[in-house]
């Protein structure tokens, strides 16, 4: 427990870092090696630069609506934002990128996420799947990811260091953005706006059976081990009181909320290869 901790104390000043530099156009000296990390989620595609000893430089994203439930639906869509947040990484560093690592929801095909970066032409340097990208960045060697994304509830199980299990169910934030919708009797888009601009407070006992729903979701798959930590990863992580009701529903769990859940997958997947040099 005490390296894990010490392994979220040092991700949390990263996330910090890059909290403050997402989209900054304005230039920086790059370092002398780098990766490119790709993260096409459900409500957002990132691509986030580290340096060699994984800390963040540079990281640029776009909301958008091309991916659901895992699956990329607007695949030239997707494509045209890999390459317009590549030229924007690109052009703030002053350096060209020519590899990136990505990564896929549990239980997804892989290629989906390779062809989309190989088409915005770049070469993909590694391929992993979401929450095991954070299990590697922590150093997790007995506990759970679950990562809550637009679209999806995905986890990994680590035992020893190695994973052992991976899951993806399609249930995520964009069902409580719906929950939102019907409940206001708003549009999708006015519930999402209302929804990332933190004026969620109010709404929990609203959105609380979607958590729930999650909630059985993490209990349904852990069942099977001998889990006491989870570690919290994606934006739905962000929604005032989720952890709470995460905590009622599965009470004998540690819940490990990082400083900002929204960009612990984008970080980890860029810091994948310097956690493997």
């Amino acid at each position: 427990m005490k390296e894990n901790a010490k392994g979220m104390e040092t991700v949390n000043a990263r996330l910090k870092k890059m909290e403050a530099v997402v989209n900054d156009v304005r230039p920086e000296k790059p370092p002398q090696k780098w990766h490119a990390g790709i993260d096409l989620g459900t409500a957002n595609i990132v691509l986030t630069v580290t340096d060699a000893d994984g800390e963040p430089v540079a990281a640029f994203m776009e909301w958008a609506e091309v991916v659901r439930d895992g699956v990329v639906v607007d695949y030239i869509g997707a494509v045209d934002i890999v390459r317009r947040l590549l030229q924007k990484a690109s052009e703030k560093l002053g350096i060209t990128i020519e590899r990136a690592i990505t990564s896929f929801p549990p239980g997804t095909e892989p290629r989906i996420s390779r062809n989309v970066v190989e088409n915005a032409g770049l070469q993909v340097e590694a391929l992993i799947d979401e929450p095991s990208s954070v299990v590697r960045l922590l150093g997790i060697r007995d506990g759970a990811v679950v990562d809550i994304g637009g679209g999806t509830t995905g986890l990994s199980v680590a035992k020893e260091g190695k994973i052992v299990y991976t899951a993806d169910e399609p249930t995520g934030g964009h069902h409580v953005t719906l929950t939102i919708a019907g409940n206001r009797h708003i549009s999708f888009e006015e519930a999402e706006k209302m929804k990332r601009n933190g004026q969620a407070h109010g709404l929990l006992a609203v959105v609380e059976p979607v958590f729930q729903k999650m909630a059985d979701i993490i209990r349904r798959h852990l069942q099977a081990f001998e889990v006491h930590t989870i570690y919290l990863s994606g934006g739905t992580f962000c929604f005032p009181g989720i952890v709470d009701v995460l905590r009622r529903e599965i009470p004998d769990k540690q819940w490990i909320l990082p400083h900002q859940p929204l960009f612990l997958t984008p970080l980890a997947i860029a810091s994948y290869r310097s956690e493997q040099d």
